[in-house]
């Protein structure tokens, strides 16, 4: 099963920060996931609609400017990076995951995933993109057909893993409160992988794994990757 670092190893570092990926990278993780939110002509790796609860700013991220997001102090000194300054750190050495959180960020992350691939020795098959905004997914899908494809969902839907073919995704990425083994076996029947968020116990692991599951997001890989 992959063990994929869930906004870097945001269980040992502050969530989505350079120092977080770092951290990730330290541990041998074969993929990091982030998140990525446009603001004032910059793609911000940061998670939540509002700023309070990881750092010393206040308001909603996506209608701040860029002046005030770069000073902010995202945990233990950190700043909120930029989706380049993520990308650079990691420098092809991993898989990257990419949730899309809205609109307005597909066309950017498919010109900077082009330009990482150019300049930063990445290829295609270490992306893979995701978000809930399944539009905005179609619409990267269009500008970036040679990228995988994660169809996100908190729900345990009516047709099961059918939305995620529609789309052409890759993997089926579910929220562990609704996986069970019936949604699995459709994915997979589907040619689809399934990864689940968020698992920081190992009970919960071998639950999943029990279910066939393809992959998991940790904010601590550091307790299911061997040393």
């Amino acid at each position: 099963m992959q063990i994929i670092a869930h906004r870097g190893a945001s269980g040992l570092a502050p969530e989505n920060t350079l120092k977080a990926m770092a951290k990730a990278l330290e541990l041998g993780a074969s993929a990091i996931e982030i998140d990525v939110q446009a603001a004032d002509g910059e793609l911000w790796v940061f998670h939540d609609r509002r700023l309070e609860r990881c750092t010393n700013g206040k308001g909603v991220l996506t209608e701040q400017a860029r002046a005030y997001l770069e000073q902010l102090d995202a945990g233990e000194g950190e700043v909120i990076p930029t989706l380049w300054q993520v990308i650079e750190i990691i420098a092809g050495r991993c898989e990257l995951h990419i949730e899309l959180k809205g609109a307005h960020t597909a066309d950017a992350v498919a010109a900077l995933t082009q330009r990482a691939e150019t300049e930063l020795g990445f290829a295609a098959c270490q992306w893979v993109v995701s978000s809930f905004h399944h539009p905005e997914l179609a619409r990267f899908a269009a500008l970036r057909p040679d990228i995988r494809l994660g169809a996100l969902t908190a729900n345990l839907p009516l047709t099961l893993a059918q939305f995620a073919e529609d789309l052409g995704a890759w993997s089926l990425n579910c929220d562990v409160d609704f996986v069970d083994r019936l949604l699995v076996e459709d994915a997979h029947r589907r040619g689809l992988k399934v990864l689940v968020y968020t698992i920081d116990y190992l009970d919960d692991y071998e639950t999943l794994a029990s279910m066939g599951v393809d992959g998991i997001f940790t904010n601590r890989p550091d307790r299911f990757l061997v040393p």
